[in-house]
């Protein structure tokens, strides 16, 4: 018996299919070891000695591949085909050798196959090779670095900075370019300019627009008319008419086909075109590529193998006539500075089976396979073709050149399948625009003439499509990594995502500004991206993966040792001046400009600087304690949001006749107001988030501390339904049912109608323990025993239900990506755990009886 062990068990059930009864194919789940996350698990002075650490479902599956190993005759270890996959392997012999269950000589072989097809997985099978030791090396090198650099500069950040979460080799790169990109919208200087239109009638009667080009015989650049007065001027010469053709120029311009998908481009077409992350997108590439649909998604390479070449050819013949074929096969070279997966890039498996013909009930993946199957064939085709005029006039004195200006698509080659997918700021130069038929000496008419006032705009924000361009610009990261250092900037709310833009928290500009200040060095672009590139030498065998290390560390431990003497009033003066623009900007909200933006406004002589608190950062003033005035990290210039440490009365309750005072505490401002009786403590009610102190209206106020309020009486029951604002936001109750309300202001306001509505959906989704029973939120299908297994929310996770047996999903486990599989698997093991049973509680004696006291 032959055990050939990959990842997942959705990919050993596909290979299952190829291989015959004398292979038994197991999963091993993805890693079985990993780096305990706590001091000394890479040790620098035994020469980085690696403490490696399978937890127990880790060490379950080294238990079943270590039986099915002694009772085999050969060991296939066929993981990914890339530095990730061969590290699995090597984790994967590592541990069998620690159990000793390779005998001398036992036949163990590594393969390798790009897609999960018969004839792939069989042509593997042929030809396998030995473990890669220096993709190993470099996975070695990688894991130790990330880990030196996460588990010495995090600790800084703790104790110097506190509400910081952690730091990291990429990550915080990374963050820094979505701070940076903050920090020069906010800095941005808008600049004005002008440009003059025109709309002129040739001589068949057809109407077209031109712009101004040149004036007095000089061409206009974008600043030359800077001002209403020269753009005055301006529009009076091109007002004076008489225009006639000076020349006109038109030419082919042909565009050719992007090349098929690597991992970057694809998680960047799947935002722009699908709207889908990172993380997102990986997903259902992994589950499509493990179905046997597409190559390996985790790919640099942009060419295809020569049978795909011939498909996508002879798809294209059949399906779009023999004009949309080239001559021969484009291949494509890689734009990519470290590039080193010599991998296919990522395509159908079968041409044949197109999106119309993939019949999938999970929308992603079809969205997906539809976008990548689309990408490939449209790279194999013809070049678009436009035809581009200009046409330049000049007026009666030859003192104003008009340019007119269009594009008419003339064979539309592969835009007839596919076009590629535009961040919001690319020009579109394919915008058709059909000029009339002119020629020189021709006269045109002008109909009118304007001036259009313009301000430049400050870059945009990066999107993930966007930074992941970016960051594989910089040579930045792998591919395979962008997914979860997206994902760990926003979890550790380090960045927020609004309309799809990235925009750094707080948190995130106190770290990156720290970084920035005392470890300048390693968040720079071009040594980051040199890590990159030595990582890669490593692969490819010509440099130690040790000696890369000790030189490293090095110079980093000595680093990490400097900030030992650090004080935090050495810290916030940098951060003081780094933060300045946004901290203290120099406009108010009303764009006036402040003459100094870190006068107290409350004292009028102290200065504001930033404090760190157990909670974070936050602005106080020099005078601190005879000036008490605190406020929040940012007010977007207005200072006065800042909290005034004396009380403030909101004003009279009506009912009560008590003042309803606004204050400031430890977690921020809050309402107060005494109640009637000497032990009576007062009625509080904390300012919701996002409310600022100084928009806070009397009305407002008289809600927030009338709350909880009677919505009105449930029409089924007679018992009320309450409206609160509690621990996890607004809600409305009604008994033991507590359901959440969108917005603070739908709370304060929520009609009897609504909250029951409210109510009801809740009862019938509880995504918990009481009420009805709740809904799954996926179907995987049926247990052996036919039963049906679903997934559910739960209050302590999402889980898998079989019968009376739940059991919990690992958090490496998305409800969206478990598998049957492997819910049969976590059901089973939950089923042989005998259940605890409380041990019962010791009867106390009963207390005598005390005899009644006798009659006198």
């Amino acid at each position: 018996m032959k055990v050939v062990i990959v990842e997942s068990p959705a990919k050993a059930k596909t290979i299952n299919k190829y291989l015959g009864k004398d292979y038994k194919v197991l999963a091993s789940y993805g890693h079985i070891r990993d780096l305990p996350s706590k001091d000394g698990s890479v040790d620098p002075d035994n020469d980085f000695e690696m403490i490696w650490q399978a937890d127990s479902k880790s060490q379950t599956r080294i238990r079943e591949i270590a039986e099915a190993v002694k009772a085999g005759d050969k060991l296939i270890l066929a993981t990914d085909p890339d530095r990730e996959g061969e590290a699995i392997s090597w984790h994967i012999l590592e541990a069998l050798k620690k159990r000793r269950v390779l005998k001398k000589d036992f036949p163990v072989e590594r393969v390798v196959f790009n897609a999960i097809t018969k004839n792939a997985v069989t042509t593997a099978m042929e030809n396998p090779r030995q473990l890669d030791q220096e993709l190993v090396d470099a996975y070695l090198a990688r894991r130790a670095l990330d880990y030196l650099v996460g588990f010495n500069l995090s600790p800084v950040l703790w104790r110097k900075l506190p509400g910081s979460r952690s730091a990291g080799r990429v990550q915080s790169v990374a963050l820094r370019i979505v701070c940076q990109r903050e920090l020069e919208i906010e800095t941005f200087k808008p600049e004005e300019y002008w440009t003059i239109g025109a709309k002129l009638r040739a001589p068949d009667g057809t109407d077209f627009d031109a712009r101004l080009h040149s004036l007095h015989g000089k061409s206009l650049k974008k600043f030359s008319l800077p001002n209403a007065d020269m753009a005055a001027d301006a529009l009076a010469q091109v007002q004076k008419g008489g225009y006639s053709v000076a020349s006109v120029e038109a030419k082919p311009v042909k565009r050719n086909p992007p090349p098929p998908f690597i991992t970057s481009t694809l998680q960047q077409d799947a935002s722009r075109k699908l709207g889908f992350s990172a993380k997102r997108t990986m997903q259902a590439a992994q589950k499509l590529y493990e179905e046997g649909r597409i190559t390996y998604m985790r790919t640099d390479g942009v060419n295809m193998a020569e049978e795909a070449y011939f498909h996508a050819r002879e798809h294209i013949k059949g399906d779009y006539g023999a004009q949309y074929l080239p001559e021969k096969p484009r291949r494509y070279s890689s734009k990519q500075k470290n590039a080193q997966e010599a991998h296919e890039a990522i395509r159908p498996t079968v041409f044949s089976v197109r999106p119309d013909d993939y019949k999938q009930a999970d929308a992603d993946l079809w969205k997906l396979y539809a976008l990548i199957w689309r990408r490939a064939v449209a790279s194999q085709m013809e070049a678009a073709q436009f035809e581009r005029t200009t046409i330049d006039l000049l007026n009666k004195d030859k003192s104003a050149t008009l340019r007119a200006s269009g594009q008419v698509l003339v064979f539309d080659g592969f835009i007839k399948l596919y076009t590629e997918g535009r961040d919001d700021t690319d020009s579109d130069d394919d915008a058709e625009a059909r000029l009339p038929k002119l020629n020189e000496n021709e006269h045109a008419d002008l109909l009118d003439a304007k001036s259009e006032q313009h301000f430049t705009a400050p870059p945009p924000r990066f999107t993930e499509a966007s930074l992941v361009k970016k960051l594989e610009e910089l040579g930045i990261g792998r591919p395979s990594t962008y997914a979860s250092t997206l994902s760990t900037l926003e979890d550790r709310d380090y960045v927020r995502i609004e309309k799809k833009q990235l925009i750094p928290e707080d948190k995130g500009r106190l770290v990156t500004a720290f970084l920035e200040n005392f470890f300048a060095k390693y968040v720079e672009y071009d040594y980051t991206a040199n890590l990159e590139e030595r990582l890669d030498v490593i692969s490819d065998g010509k440099l130690d993966w040790k000696a890369f290390l000790h030189e490293f560390w090095k110079e980093f431990h000595a680093s990490i040792d400097e900030t030992k003497d650090l004080r935090v009033t050495h810290v916030l003066d940098a951060l003081n001046v780094a933060l300045g623009p946004y901290v203290f900007p120099d406009t108010d909200a009303e764009g006036n400009t402040k003459e100094n933006p870190r006068l107290c406004p409350l004292c009028k002589e102290g200065e504001l600087s930033l404090k760190l608190g157990r909670f974070g950062a936050f602005v106080g003033c020099s005078r601190h304690p005879d000036c008490k005035f605190t406020r929040q990290f940012s007010t977007d210039g207005n200072d006065d949001a800042g909290m005034n440490p004396d009380v403030q009365e909101m004003g009279i309750h009506p009912d009560t006749g008590k003042p309803i005072m606004l204050k400031s505490g430890r977690f921020g401002p809050y309402l107060e107001m005494e109640q009637d009786g000497e032990d009576a403590k007062p009625k509080r009610s904390s300012l919701p988030k996002g409310w600022a102190p100084d928009t806070l209206t009397k009305e407002k106020a008289l809600m927030l501390i009338n709350l909880p309020r009677t919505v009105g009486l449930h029409p089924e029951d007679g018992e009320p339904i309450l409206a609160n604002l509690g621990r996890y936001g607004p809600y409305v109750q009604h008994l033991k049912t507590y359901a959440n309300v969108p917005t603070v202001e739908e709370m304060l306001e929520v009609g009897l109608n609504r909250a029951v509505t409210l109510i009801a959906d809740k009862r019938a989704n509880p995504r918990g323990r009481g009420g009805s029973a709740a809904k799954p939120i996926r179907e995987l299908g049926n247990h052996t025993d036919g039963e049906p297994i679903n997934v559910f929310s739960g209050r302590y996770g999402p889980y898998v239900k079989h019968g009376k047996t739940n059991a919990t999903l690992p958090k490496d486990i998305t409800p969206e990506e478990v598998t049957l599989e492997q819910a049969i698997e976590l059901i089973n093991a939950r089923a042989k755990k005998p259940v605890k049973k409380k041990a019962a509680a010791k009867k106390k004696p009963a207390a005598k009886k005390k005899a009644p006291a006798k009659k006198k």
